[in-house]
């Protein structure tokens, strides 16, 4: 794939998608950092370094026509790659979640990724570009208390799956990052929804599920401290981006390669065995 083509990338606010804005931008791409806010779109326009600000929201139709449209004057018609990192993360226990926050993690994680793909469809494909679908180890093991999180990044992973056969045709790539633990913002935003939403849940939320949720909100806090830095991530982002041969999966982390080697070897109840004893529940 030709560098210094056009690139997006959604979610890049902080995070992941700043880091894979930056480092692809120092690799000479022309890069669409796509932001939400007006703050974001502001901060991101003055950093320069070959990064531009897009506004974009994945779940609004008219956004990503605009920005859809934005992209195709600046590139000619041509992208050389879409990177799509904008995600939430729901936590709470399947029994009590609201169904519209259920609702809500899915049109970000699972319909909005679709939603923008379509939109820059034809500029990929009129480049020979490549789809970069950020997911996570969650996309291989469903952790207690993230059912709905890990529902969106299962959901993601076979829609990539589908997605890298159904353009096979037009050599256009497609591949899938899997990231364990990163220090990013996400976990501090997924834990402010999760105390919402266990504001407003039923007593027997905390009756039931009190531990566990604890115990879930302490490894958050360590993930959120101790994480791998974004720029773990942004690597093998460009690494799908400008190899010859790109892998159709990236596990990033050593958590995250241990975790999704139990998951193929072991039996899955002596598995969730092993996570029940991590977590000291039950």
């Amino acid at each position: 794939m030709a560098q210094r083509g056009v690139i997006v990338i959604t979610g890049a606010s902080s995070g992941i998608g700043e880091a894979c804005a930056q480092r692809l931008g120092a690799l000479g791409f022309d890069v669409f950092a796509a932001v939400r806010s007006d703050s974001a779109f502001e901060r991101v326009g003055a950093a320069g370094g070959g990064v531009r600000p897009l506004k974009l929201d994945i779940t609004d139709a008219e956004s990503i026509a605009a920005a859809a449209s934005e992209v195709s004057a600046a590139g000619d018609g041509r992208l050389a790659g879409l990177v799509n990192n904008a995600g939430i993360a729901v936590s709470a226990p399947l029994e009590f979640i609201p169904i519209e926050e259920l609702r809500h993690q899915l049109e970000v994680n699972v319909v909005g990724q679709v939603a923008v793909t379509q939109a820059m469809l034809g500029m990929l494909r009129t480049a020979r570009g490549r789809v970069v679908n950020v997911s996570s180890i969650g996309g291989i093991v469903a952790a207690p208390m993230l059912g709905a999180y890990a529902a969106s990044k299962f959901a993601l992973e076979g829609i990539s799956d589908a997605l890298r056969r159904e353009l096979r045709p037009w050599g256009i790539g497609v591949s899938v990052v899997e990231p364990g633990a990163i220090s990013t913002p996400i976990w501090d935003k997924g834990a402010a929804v999760a105390d919402g939403l266990l504001e407003r849940a039923p007593a027997a939320t905390t009756e039931l599920y009190g531990p566990v949720i604890e115990t879930m909100r302490a490894g958050a806090e360590q993930a959120a401290r101790d994480g791998l830095p974004p720029s773990a991530v942004a690597d093998v982002v460009a690494h799908a981006l400008t190899s010859s041969r790109p892998r159709t999966r990236y596990l990033v982390g050593r958590e995250a390669k241990s975790r999704a080697a139990m998951s193929r070897l072991l039996p899955d109840r002596v598995f969730d065995a092993l996570i029940a004893r991590a977590l000291r529940w039950r």
